[in-house]
């Protein structure tokens, strides 16, 4: 550009301003990208079509119980592979803060629908045998510094033991990888009957149903085989993507694409007029140089896309910068809420065009009003009040 010179210099002109003008606009665009690739995450749904996997909840909630007797039927539909079930525990360790995924389960069932976890055979045969036993992620392992051999009390919210407590305990017998670059370990896995024997609801109840597809079989159809053949019972089921599946898990806590756009507002709104209270200062110290500028020659449609050049550019360069923080924040926690959304959190090209047009944008708001007035300017009246 040809006055690009002229224009980074009147940006750092006051570099303390520009800075943390510059560090509001990141943590701004920081936050732009963290919360709409968990907001897109969390709300897209995925096409049944080509998945590998699917799940089978309750019609109406999915906090609501499926029986356990469904099992064999979903295993009987055709295009259904292997079928296990899992409940949500909803336990914590040792601080309330510190919640993660418990599932009671299986163990050959589930991991033959998991194949992406890898447990060596002879942690696997240990936690077979061990009524207490649970196994546990490498990344939750690595996080509170758990080994094979420790004892791990989970204290739930949910489910009271017939000792009339809440606290689980559970002997850690092995530590399992994925070799899902996006999946994450994060969880805790223990004995089903374990689980149906010593709550005090009872037997005879899973939260939900996981089934990996036959080669070659239609999700489409294979789901809907499933849920007509519960249609008109109590308990009607529907049955979806993992990607659904954690979609509507995480609406059990509202509204995840309204409380996203709620804030990323109030957040815009504030940086407006951050960034626009930058530039009315910068014009309002500069009134003598611009009307030496338009002395020398600089028509008034020069002097306008100065000034908004340099809140674009202000824009541009804290905004790249939160792209790129959030970028990393994203891989950070992409594997801590694997579990919940499969595929991870992920800063998409979607988003990313996005936040260009947003930085643009608020570029262009927050330096059109001093802009405007530079290109107003009158000169005898400029020079006389420098």
């Amino acid at each position: 550009m040809k006055y690009f010179g002229l224009i980074w210099h009147n940006v750092w002109r006051k570099k303390i301003r520009t800075s943390l003008t510059i560090l509001s606009v990141l943590v701004a665009f920081l936050l732009f990208a963290l919360l709409n690739a968990v907001g897109q995450a969390m709300s897209t749904g995925g096409a049944t079509t080509g998945a590998a996997r699917l799940v089978v909840v309750d019609k109406v909630t999915i906090i609501n119980f499926l029986p356990r007797s469904y099992q064999n039927k979903i295993a009987q539909v055709p295009g259904v592979a292997a079928v296990s079930h899992q409940s949500w525990f909803g336990g914590f360790y040792q601080d309330s803060r510190n919640q993660f995924p418990q599932f009671p389960v299986v163990p050959d069932e589930y991991l033959a629908l998991y194949p992406e976890f890898v447990l060596p055979d002879e942690q696997l045969q240990a936690w077979k045998r061990n009524r207490t036993g649970a196994i546990i992620g490498r990344d939750l392992a690595e996080l509170y510094e758990l080994k094979i051999g420790d004892r791990i009390p989970i204290q739930s919210t949910i489910f009271t033991n017939k000792d009339g407590g809440r606290t689980w305990e559970f002997d850690i017998e092995g530590i399992f990888d994925t070799t899902d670059p996006k999946g994450g370990t994060a969880v805790l896995l223990f004995h089903y009957d374990y689980f149906a024997e010593s709550n005090t609801f009872g037997d005879g109840f899973v939260g939900w149903y996981t089934l990996r597809l036959a080669d070659g079989a239609d999700p489409v159809e294979v789901a809907n085989a499933i849920d007509e053949q519960f249609a008109n019972s109590p308990n009607e089921t529907r049955t979806s993507t993992e990607a659904a599946f954690a979609a509507s898990f995480a609406k059990q806590f509202g509204n995840i694409a309204l409380i996203v756009r709620m804030i990323l507002g109030a957040v815009f709104f504030t940086l407006l007029l951050v960034a626009g209270n930058t530039m009315s200062q910068s014009v309002r110290e500069r009134i003598a140089e611009l009307a030496v500028l338009k002395t020398v020659g600089f028509r008034d449609g020069t002097v306008l896309g100065i000034v908004l050049t340099e809140s674009i550019l202000i824009m541009a360069i804290g905004g790249v910068l939160g792209l790129g923080l959030g970028w990393l924040a994203a891989q950070a926690i992409g594997s801590a809420m694997a579990m919940f959304v499969p595929g991870g959190i992920v800063i998409s090209a979607d988003i990313i065009l996005l936040a260009i047009a947003v930085m643009i944008a608020a570029g262009l708001l927050s330096g059109v009003f001093p802009a405007v007035k530079a290109m107003r300017l009158s000169i005898v009246d400029a020079l006389a009040r420098g």
